[in-house]
C-alpha cells in the first residue's frame, strides 16, 4: 500500500517542481545564478511528506501495527567540502498516529513524535549548471518522544531511540543569484523496540519511512 502511495507521490512532487520551475524560467533565464562551489553554505526550507513503510515482529501472535503519515516543515543545512561533495544535516520533527493491525486490529496505540536528525554525504553532479542533481548516503538517529497512550487497554507505550541508515536523491534548480528550488527524496532504514503496558506486549517495528521534500534554498 505504501509503495503504491510513493509511486503516486514522487511523480506529483516532480510535477510540482517542474511547474514552479516553469513559472520562474522567464525571469531567471536572463539572470545570473550562483554556481555550487567549495566553501558554500546552503540553507533550505522544505515542506516534507513522511510516509512510513512499516512492518513489525510482536510478541502478540498475529499482531501488527500501522503508522500514519505526516506533513511538516523542515530546515536543512549543507556545507560544500568541494565543488561536488557536500554534507547535509536536516532538522524536523514529525508526529504519527499508531494503530494495531492483524490480531490487534481496532486497537489504538496512541501517538508518538519523532525527532530524526540525519547527516548525509552528497555528490552533486554538474555543480556549475543551473540544473544540478545529487545523490547521498548517511546516518540517522531518531529520538522518540511524547508518547501518548490512548488509555483503556493501552495505558503505556515506549519506543527506543535508534540509529538508521539513509539514502538520498534530489535536484537543485538555480533560479537567480543565490536562490534555488529543491526536490529531495530520502529513504530511512529505521527500526525501534516497542514496549506496550510495561512489557505486556513487546516487539520490533521497522518504520523505514520515505521522505519527500520540496522547497527553496539560499546559498552563502
Amino acid at each position: 500500500m505504501h509503495t503504491l502511495k510513493m509511486k503516486k507521490i514522487i511523480p506529483l512532487a516532480l510535477a510540482a517542481l517542474m511547474s514552479t520551475t516553469a513559472l520562474s524560467v522567464a525571469s531567471a533565464a536572463e539572470g545570473d545564478f550562483k554556481a555550487k562551489s567549495a566553501g558554500d553554505i546552503v540553507i533550505r526550507a522544505r515542506g516534507i511528506y513522511v510516509s512510513p513503510s512499516e512492518s513489525s515482529s510482536l510478541s502478540a501472535p498475529g499482531g501488527d501495527v500501522n503508522v500514519g503519515n505526516d506533513t511538516v516543515p523542515e530546515l536543512d543545512f549543507s556545507y560544500f567540502v568541494t565543488d561536488n561533495i557536500a554534507l547535509e544535516l536536516i532538522a524536523a520533527t514529525t508526529r504519527h498516529s499508531v494503530s494495531g493491525a492483524g490480531t490487534l486490529s481496532g486497537v489504538s496505540l496512541g501517538k508518538v513524535s519523532l525527532l530524526p536528525p540525519t547527516l548525509t554525504v552528497q555528490y552533486h553532479f554538474m555543480p556549475k549548471e543551473r540544473f544540478s542533481p545529487y545523490v547521498g548516503a548517511g546516518l540517522n538517529y531518531t529520538f522518540f518522544y511524547n508518547e501518548d497512550a490512548p488509555g483503556g487497554v493501552v495505558t503505556s507505550i515506549d519506543y527506543k531511540n535508534h540509529v538508521g541508515y539513509a539514502l538520498q536523491a534530489g535536484v537543485d534548480y538555480a533560479i537567480s543569484g543565490p536562490w534555488s528550488l529543491n526536490l529531495d527524496v530520502k529513504k530511512i532504514f529505521l527500526r525501534t523496540d516497542v514496549s506496550v503496558n510495561g512489557g505486556a506486549i513487546t516487539g520490533k517495528v521497522d518504520l523505514d519511512p520515505w521522505i519527500v521534500g520540496l522547497g527553496i534554498g539560499y546559498r552563502f
